[in-house]
């Protein structure tokens, strides 16, 4: 992997590098991470069978002192990369992108391990050895303890949890705008990236988070409450603001 270019080095402390035609991704993790590595190489291999374009895994390799996975590259840029006015134009696309991902079979999906439940206890266990970033957490939350955040969310969880089962689907798990490749050129999406948090949840919690991140891309909240109602529509449902913000408060609790 010498003459790979290095990309970043994540959260998680992965070292990405792309082949140098560009064609290839190559993440290594040292071994205390192959457990979690080799859970996205299993989401991404089996994604690659549901008709959603996304990464096919290439290679792995593994050894005791740690692992790496090589996928092949999606086409095209992340969406965050968009100006304001061709995210815009790409939005509706986005939005279908995003329901046919939920509109897998839940019954033909295997990874159950980030439902909510599973989200709380990485919530708790974050708050309770002090690891939550304060830069994750939404405007409203900034100036507040994470513990006080976490008990209001446990008020809340047993009629989250009730919304949640009758509301299951196959979410990405992290639909940022940069998680979302689309062409420069047609604006069409191309396909799903970062792929670790794939599984059964209800489906606000994906939608949480691209609606909170394309925020921070409008110039204004005329043109995001705008925004959130065409996305609504090419999603082809109305989106439950309660549920939205639920989901938006307990994410940034769970990366610590």
């Amino acid at each position: 992997l010498e003459a790979w270019r290095p990309v970043a080095i994540g959260e998680s402390g992965a070292i990405v590098r792309r082949s140098p035609d560009g064609a290839r991704f190559a993440k290594v993790v040292d071994a205390g991470t192959i457990p979690a590595l080799k859970a996205e190489r299993d989401r991404v291999a089996w994604l690659g069978g549901q008709g959603i374009p996304g990464p096919s895994v290439l290679a792995w390799l593994e050894r005791d002192i740690g692992a790496c996975l090589v996928t092949s590259a999606v086409p095209g840029i992340g969406a965050d990369r968009l100006s304001p006015v061709d995210l815009l134009q790409a939005w509706a696309g986005i939005g279908r992108a995003v329901r046919r991902l939920h509109d897998l079979r839940v019954a033909a999906c295997p990874f159950r391990d980030h439902d909510l439940l599973a989200r709380m206890t990485l919530a708790r266990d974050a708050v309770a050895r002090g690891a939550v970033n304060p830069d994750f957490l939404p405007q409203i939350d900034r100036a507040r303890e994470p513990a006080v955040i976490l008990a209001e969310l446990e008020h809340d969880l047993r009629r989250a949890q009730a919304l949640e089962a009758d509301d299951l689907v196959v979410c990405h798990g992290d639909p940022c705008l940069p998680n979302i490749m689309v062409d420069p050129e047609t604006l069409a999406v191309t396909g799903f990236i970062d792929l670790g948090r794939l599984g059964v949840a209800d489906r606000h919690a994906d939608l949480a988070l691209l609606v909170a991140n394309a925020r921070e891309t409008w110039p204004d909240e005329a043109v995001a409450r705008a925004a959130d109602a065409a996305l609504a529509d090419a999603y082809g449902m109305p989106f439950d603001p309660e549920r939205l913000a639920f989901y938006l408060r307990l994410d940034p609790l769970t990366w610590g």
